[in-house]
């Protein structure tokens, strides 16, 4: 009975071993090649699939998400003979399960060594400042021939990358240098600039303020004038209309010779010939006024302009 035992045992393994070898499943953005005595059968998609124990086997599960594989920096040569270093990013995803698997040994590899010959052709025919400047044409230029090159390999390359570029340490130092200058020469014509934009508003600010105080100033002169003008012919009409007498206007002519004495520096003073008609006005009026009856009468200056003493 052991014997039996043993033997039953064994066939219940057996179909347990067959029974997992039987049912395969794949997870979801997956696929596994299938290989029926060495050779390529199907392909299995995602889900529960069945499969001969024994006789099929899985040969090669792979990954059909987009995947990101970086490069090491690679050494290109530029136009003008100076080294740079290169790092890219590749962005690809397995469309073809089957072509992976039997059109490249590894297609990681083969894309990484492709990516560098192809940035060696393209960056040869650039100089240093282009390469620097033009990461946008490189990166469309690679993918172009990446992706053309990957599409036999069941591989689409949706996008490349250049992660940086390292020029050699001597041109960086140079670089730093120009720029530095190029900022020093842009701060310099700014401050320049400003100096210059604000003389010419200090400048324009000035004009006008003296155009304004001309024009003020002007104004008021005008103002002053049409006042005083005003003022003469009021007086004048003032005048006119009082009919003024010979009387009025001697009195006026003594109330005048006060101020003309006033200051201590008039130490000569001048009296007009009209003071001599002024004052003999004057003494009529007063005769006239006299309640004794006398008159009296100021003489007669004997000629017109006469200096007169210094009144100390």
């Amino acid at each position: 009975m052991e014997p039996i035992i043993i033997v039953l045992i064994i066939l219940v393994v057996l179909v347990f071993i067959a029974l997992i070898k039987t049912i395969q499943v794949i997870p979801q953005a997956s696929a596994a090649i299938v290989e029926r005595f060495g050779r390529y059968t199907r392909t299995l998609n995602a889900g529960l699939n069945i499969v001969v124990p024994f006789i099929d086997s899985i040969r090669n599960r792979i990954d059909l998400r987009e995947q990101v594989v970086p490069f090491p920096p690679q050494p290109v040569i530029t136009q003008d003979n100076l080294v740079v270093n290169i790092d890219t990013v590749i962005y690809y995803q397995v469309t073809d399960a089957r072509a992976a698997t039997y059109e490249v040994a590894s297609y990681i590899q083969a894309i990484e060594q492709l990516t560098v010959t192809t940035l060696r052709n393209i960056i040869g025919g650039m100089d240093l400042e282009r390469t620097l400047t033009s990461r946008e044409e490189i990166n469309a230029a690679l993918r172009g021939v990446l992706d053309e090159a990957t599409g036999k390999w069941g591989i689409r390359v949706n996008r490349v990358e250049l992660k940086a570029i390292e020029p050699p340490t001597s041109i960086q130092d140079s670089m730093e240098k120009q720029m530095r200058a190029d900022r020093d020469k842009r701060a310099a014509i700014l401050q320049a600039e400003g100096v210059r934009q604000s003389q010419i508003l200090t400048a324009e600010g000035e004009k006008q303020s003296s155009i304004l105080r001309a024009e003020g100033e002007a104004k008021a002169a005008a103002l002053r004038a049409e006042g005083e003008a005003q003022a003469i012919r009021v007086v004048f009409e003032s005048i006119h209309a009082g009919d003024p007498d010979q009387k009025l206007l001697s009195y006026q002519y003594l109330q005048m010779l006060p101020k003309i004495a006033e200051g201590d520096a008039n130490k000569l003073w001048i009296v007009p010939s009209e003071i001599g008609d002024a004052l003999k006005g004057l003494g009529g009026a007063i005769g006239n006024f006299n309640p004794a009856g006398g008159g009296g009468s100021i003489p007669k200056p004997s000629s017109p302009n006469r200096e007169a003493p210094p009144i100390d």
